[in-house]
């Protein structure tokens, strides 16, 4: 049964990874088209809607949803999360969906080294080693020095550095709270920051971008149901490597729509980055 269930975790996990890259190809026509507050402040305020329903649908309803043992954790969390967002569909505009990706898939590298001071783990010579390549990786892609280096880069390793501080907040917060209460808290805290903020950008959208942004609003929710469902049947170390499907399909929808191709040094770095991923997180389910 353990068996069976790995497997529909790891189907799952490539699914939500389709999901996801689908979900970032929409975020970056709009934000062309649009201020990247308002498609995230509207993309969030479905997402709200979505934890509320899902919430009183629960056992407890929305009191035992919204109850927390670290509510400062939550609301960092939430700010967290829809700060990265922003980055990274600002990156999006700047640099493009495939490249933006492959810079931010050292995400599980910077978590392993800061899970360390964040968390108080221990972090041995051999994941640190990979967490150096990995980041050779970056410095390949990042090419500095070589009179071609492009600092808009920075944006989607921004991201990549929140989105990593987000997930070690989220394991601390699974300490004390249910994955519903995180997942209800990252819904609100959400709506409520892109409301204050986004709202002063608001702009008429035509009818087509309308149909984009509903599209995106159910990916949305769609992505985080599915990534969900994956956890639930699957330990997150057996499922977490195939999370890196999401540079392929995100590079097939970066060429196939808007025409970008990976250079040399990217592909290189990626490459460089996926395999210390991967022994960073083989690492993890051998000492976990």
């Amino acid at each position: 049964m353990a068996q069976q269930n790995t497997r529909a975790g790891i189907w799952l996990m490539i699914i939500t990874t389709f999901i996801f890259a689908m979900q970032d190809g929409i975020s970056s026509h709009l934000a062309r088209e649009y201020n990247v507050f308002m498609v995230v402040m509207i993309r969030f305020w479905f997402f709200a809607a979505f934890v509320v329903v899902l919430a009183s649908r629960m056992g407890g309803g929305l009191r035992k949803a919204a109850a927390t043992q670290v509510p400062w954790i939550q609301l960092l969390r939430g700010v967290l999360l829809v700060s990265q967002i922003c980055v990274m569909i600002f990156g999006f505009t700047l640099l493009g969906l495939v490249e933006s990706h492959v810079v931010f898939a050292a995400y599980p590298l910077l978590a392993a080294a800061l899970s360390g001071p964040v968390l108080g783990e221990y972090v041995g010579w051999r994941r640190w080693a990979a967490i150096c390549v990995g980041f050779v990786g970056v410095v390949i892609i990042l090419q500095p020095g070589s009179g071609v280096f492009n600092p808009v880069a920075i944006v989607p390793l921004l991201g990549a550095l929140m989105f990593a501080v987000y997930g070690l907040l989220t394991r601390y917060a699974g300490g004390h709270d249910s994955a519903a209460t995180s997942f209800f808290w990252t819904g609100i805290v959400g709506a409520v920051v892109m409301s204050v903020i986004g709202i002063w950008f608001w702009e008429p959208m035509s009818a087509g971008n309308w149909a984009w942004m509903g599209l995106l609003c159910v990916t949305g929710a769609l992505g985080h149901f599915t990534l969900i469902k994956c956890y639930e049947l699957a330990e997150v170390s057996a499922v977490q490597p195939f999370a890196y499907f999401l540079l392929v399909f995100a590079a097939a929808r970066g060429g196939a729509v808007f025409n970008e191709t990976i250079r040399a040094n990217v592909a290189f770095g990626a490459g460089l980055i996926v395999m210390a991923g991967l022994f960073t997180l083989w690492r993890q389910r051998q000492t976990g």
